[in-house]
């Protein structure tokens, strides 16, 4: 089995997440359940429909959460070789072509965050730089194209 290491945040979040489906979300789905067979004949009502479906796609989301947080381990941060791109680095970049700075984390894929700065390890562009040390020139792929960017610091 292959681990899926996560921030602190990042695992208390996912943890947080499946335990409020479990509890809150299949409560509600119940409750849903309930008003619609009290509303009579199963077999023309819409609204049981639409409750069983809302109850398969919750224990689908269950379950996926179910196998991300068998697969989940908290990245020590102590662990981390800060002279070269991983998980959980936070890189500055540069754009060489029209000297823009950028500054991002690589991050597990569910706590990426475009706003905070937080992208996922498994996107292009972090592919891109993984592995690259200060001063190391890279050809990311973004959506616009390809980017060459110079890594300008490396920390956590």
């Amino acid at each position: 089995m292959s681990y899926q290491y996560y921030t602190q945040e990042g695992y208390d979040n996912l943890k947080n997440k499946l335990n409020d489906l479990k509890t809150k979300g299949r409560r509600e789905v119940s409750k849903a359940l309930a008003e619609a067979k009290d509303k009579g004949d199963l077999s023309e009502n819409a609204e049981y429909d639409a409750a069983k479906d809302a109850q398969a796609l919750l224990e689908t989301e269950i379950a996926k959460l179910e196998e991300l947080f068998a697969k989940a381990r908290i990245l020590d941060e102590n662990t981390i070789d800060t002279s070269k791109v991983s998980l959980m680095t936070t890189v500055k970049i540069k754009n060489l072509k029209n000297k823009a700075t950028m500054k991002y984390t690589l991050v597990a894929e569910e706590e990426a965050d475009l706003k905070q700065g937080k992208i996922s390890i498994n996107s292009p562009f972090a592919k891109g730089l993984l592995g690259k040390k200060v001063g190391d020139k890279a050809d990311i792929q973004a959506p616009g194209g390809v980017v060459e960017v110079e890594i300008l610091e490396i920390t956590l």
